[in-house]
């Protein structure tokens, strides 16, 4: 599959001494050949020309690499911490931090062998690397739906800069049973960019509003009472399944996250860290 041309990456946008920090950390795990792709702002600008600073490098690893990644960090006098063990960990020198990402917040989207396969390679900081793909950039930002971040516009610009080179098919493949997600910001790009709706697959669009007439055409589901709001938003459906008792999306067996794993991520909410009395998502779920 062809792809896009990568344009060039944030060097004028990093401290220097920052700089040099990831520059090291991505010369160490090359060297060590632990595999690893570059995303977050990095990626972005490679996809789409957009450049804009970052507070953090974005490195995506398997979860079963973190502890040699550790132990790289830490032989260099860095700090290393698996912060959210569902998902996240990162390496700290001093205030700078790189992020180590083997998941999604939501637990729907863990980093596999297929995310290494056919990756674009683009020089970060001057270091040789790999980026994530565009299809697994995509996945990873169209679920990030909070009150003080939508990525929306990450998406919409993915598929302006990239429309012809991306593996649809693979997309939806990615997409799997939450297949509504992807139509919701396909139906988006139509809006926001009403002279280029015909970038995206024809055939695309007719099975995904055809899998929505026939859902739509059946009875009421007779599924629990079920919010998956919380795999868009961690915060903003805490209503439903504090108060209301809906069952957490993501304890059901879409995503990976454990009742642990929920409360964890809910006590890291900026408003629950201000407010320690504010009540924690109790748990329940949906067996397997």
């Amino acid at each position: 599959m062809p792809t896009a041309p990568l344009a060039p990456s944030l060097e004028e946008e990093v401290a220097p001494d920052t700089a040099a920090f990831y520059r090291r950390a991505l010369r160490l795990l090359v060297d060590a050949d632990i595999p690893f792709l570059v995303g977050g702002a990095f990626a972005h600008a490679c996809f789409t020309g957009i450049r804009r600073s970052t507070k953090d490098l974005d490195l995506f690893i398997r979860r079963e690499d973190y502890e040699r990644v550790a132990a790289l960090a830490r032989a260099e006098g860095w700090e290393a911490e698996l912060t959210y063990p569902h998902w996240l960990a990162k390496v700290y020198a001093g205030a700078d931090f790189i992020d180590l990402i083997f998941n999604s917040g939501n637990g729907l989207t863990p980093v596999n062998e297929s995310w290494f396969r056919d990756n674009p390679e683009a020089d970060v900081l001057g270091v040789p690397v790999r980026i994530a793909n565009a299809e697994d950039g995509l996945l990873s930002k169209a679920f990030i739906m909070e009150r003080e971040r939508y990525d929306g516009a990450d998406v919409a610009h993915l598929i302006q800069a990239n429309a012809e080179h991306l593996d649809w098919p693979g997309l939806l493949k990615r997409f799997s049973a939450n297949w509504r997600v992807l139509l919701a910001h396909l139906t988006l790009f139509g809006y926001i960019y009403p002279g280029e709706r015909h970038r995206v697959p024809q055939w695309l669009m007719d099975e995904l509003t055809a899998r929505l007439a026939a859902e739509s055409a059946q009875p009421p589901a007779a599924d629990p009472h079920v919010c998956a709001g919380t795999l868009l938003s961690r915060e903003q459906y805490l209503h439903d399944v504090e108060q209301l008792g809906y069952v957490d999306g993501r304890l059901t067996p879409v995503s990976t996250m454990t009742e642990d794993d929920v409360a964890r991520w809910t006590e890291a909410i900026p408003a629950r860290q201000l407010d320690p009395a504010l009540p924690v998502a109790p748990s329940g779920g949906l067996a397997a």
